[in-house]
């Protein structure tokens, strides 16, 4: 694939993939910008060997799922993790209330695992389809479908606690 149909398909994709990784990373952008930009540099070096164009969009979700992957387990090891109550108290400090209008979702996707959260993501907020969300998290449509049906649970429970 050559640099300049690189870009033109990130571009395309770019602001899905955006959105996918500004929830999947809770609302923090400065997270989910380093994520992007991590997983896009792995999608440049990776795209020379890379032409099948019409599986783009799911091969990008892919390569940026398992950046999000590696970027959470390595902020777990160096012992980054964040109390979601501290995180409201410094974020409110520095921003107005207009920011938190998703606060209590993002926290309740965040309650979720790895795999649910992608999944319910990938479905709900980017229209994927069941076997591209397959293809994107290298499992079969029975473990997508488990999935999402887990995750739609675990979120009716957590936000209908609130």
């Amino acid at each position: 694939m050559i640099r300049e149909q690189f870009t033109q398909l990130v571009r395309k994709e770019l602001p899905g993939l955006r959105r996918f990784l500004l929830a999947a990373c809770s609302g923090n952008s400065d997270e989910a910008d380093d994520v992007a930009q991590e997983a896009l540099m792995k999608a440049y070096v990776a795209s020379r060997s890379f032409d099948d164009e019409a599986g783009f969009s799911a091969w990008l979700y892919r390569i940026a799922c398992n950046t999000l992957i590696d970027h959470q387990r390595k902020q777990t090891t160096h012992g980054m993790t964040i109390n979601i109550d501290k995180a409201h108290e410094v974020a409110a400090a520095a921003r107005s209330d207009d920011s938190f209008t998703y606060q209590e979702l993002y926290s309740a996707i965040d309650g979720l695992n790895v795999s649910e959260r992608t999944a319910v993501l990938l479905f709900y907020m980017e229209d994927r389809p069941i076997k591209e969300i397959c293809t994107i998290m290298n499992v079969t449509e029975g473990t997508v479908k488990g999935y999402l049906s887990r995750g739609r649970e675990h979120l009716r429970t957590k936000l209908s606690k609130k």
